[in-house]
């Protein structure tokens, strides 16, 4: 599965990048395929492996944030691996295309 989500810290100010970073971390140091971006980082793996990324990431927030905002979206398909990358080359293989 592919899991896309965002951690955000409430009522720690308008920078947040200290408090993210943290959850990156954790999300890197999980040893799963990732990628993160402006919005979201998305992580692949087993539903076990995943759920637990994200709890810890969460955790992590959490530690530097009395309140804390998920927002997690994913995509369960079995049998699939190296979604992360495979997605993105079928689209831009589509693209060049045209």
């Amino acid at each position: 599965m592919i899991v896309a989500f965002s951690v955000t810290p409430i009522g720690v100010g308008e920078d947040v990048g200290e408090q993210v970073a943290e959850a990156v971390r954790v999300v890197r140091d999980s040893g799963l395929p990732y990628r993160t971006d402006a919005m979201f980082t998305s992580v692949e793996g087993s539903w076990d492996e995943v759920m637990a990324v994200v709890r810890d990431a969460v955790a992590a927030v959490e530690a530097r944030a009395g309140r804390v905002s998920l927002v997690l979206k994913a995509d369960i398909r079995p049998g699939v691996t190296d979604g992360l990358t495979a997605k993105v080359r079928r689209v831009e293989e589509l693209l060049g295309e045209e």
